[in-house]
């Protein structure tokens, strides 16, 4: 075990902060933040050792990640309890907005993420990798991106899915709109010929757990975000105006023009997420 992960390890014990639960849970997330500043190079750290260049690391690479509002500000909870435990609560800053991590009272319960090429190639796995950029592109299911055919689904202005990909067995059209969304087919396409993003020697099932197995190895989780992250955007090109989730105005601030653009759009992105309630819109969009 590795010094900064042992020290870790005391601290926590020694600390009975909060019910068993969360001492738990603060044990398993100090060990990984251990982890990460291994892999970031700080090489040899010590419980003490804690200065403001590793939060800054450990934010950006967090960040990096599309890990939500929420579990970033989890995070920091983490890294601040370190640093009072060791005598160094005066290297962190008072707020989380200082590191660019969103007030929760802004986005109290915005799911919405977006992965960068960085973190895109951490998935080691060709067909996995293809399978996220289609739920990030176009806000796609994890089973449907995993039965993804293009030379079924790429229909030039819109993809379609087969039912027997979707949940509740209802198929779908979703529109082709954007210059990447173009590209990335033609990039799934010429991977992929005829077949899916199953390899040939596989089952359904065997590259679902392969596919869980390359994501944890990625370090990334909760990937359902990614829909939330396509309702936004897809709702901004829509509207012209940003959703409430998204720092946007809320319903009541709207003029009645836009409150009937608004329920139309949500109607229309409820459709392409797989939905057939307006309703629903609420949990991607606020």
């Amino acid at each position: 075990m590795k010094d900064l992960n042992y020290e870790l390890s005391i601290l926590c014990r020694r600390n009975r902060d909060g019910s068993y639960s969360t001492r738990g849970q603060r044990y398993a997330r100090m060990q990984r933040h251990a982890n990460t500043l291994y892999e970031l190079g700080f090489y040899h750290m010590h419980a003490t050792s804690l200065k403001p260049k590793h939060v800054t690391a450990l934010v950006e690479h967090w960040i990096a990640n599309g890990n939500s509002a929420g579990t970033l500000q989890n995070y920091m909870t983490d890294i601040r309890w370190w640093a009072e435990k060791v005598g160094k609560s005066h290297i962190m800053h008072p707020s989380n907005e200082h590191y660019g991590i969103p007030s929760r009272d802004h986005l109290p319960r915005d799911k919405a993420q977006f992965l960068s090429e960085e973190v895109f190639l951490r998935i080691n796995d060709d067909y996995v990798r293809m399978s996220v950029r289609l739920q990030q592109a176009f806000g796609l299911r994890r089973e449907e991106s995993i039965k993804f055919r293009p030379s079924y689904a790429d229909q030039e202005t819109f993809i379609r899915l087969k039912g027997s990909w979707t949940k509740g067995g209802r198929p779908r059209d979703i529109p082709i709109d954007e210059p990447l969304q173009r590209e990335l087919l033609d990039q799934v396409r010429e991977f992929a010929g005829s077949g899916s993003l199953i390899p040939p020697e596989c089952l359904y099932k065997h590259q679902l757990k392969r596919y869980d197995h390359y994501i944890e190895k990625a370090e990334l989780k909760n990937l359902h975000g990614l829909r939330h992250g396509y309702a936004q955007r897809r709702y901004l090109r829509l509207t012209g105006w940003y959703s409430p989730y998204a720092g946007g105005p809320k319903y009541s601030e709207l003029t009645t023009t836009q409150q009937t653009t608004d329920q139309k759009v949500r109607m229309k992105i409820s459709r392409e997420l797989g939905h057939n309630r307006i309703e629903i819109t609420r949990v991607y969009l606020g």
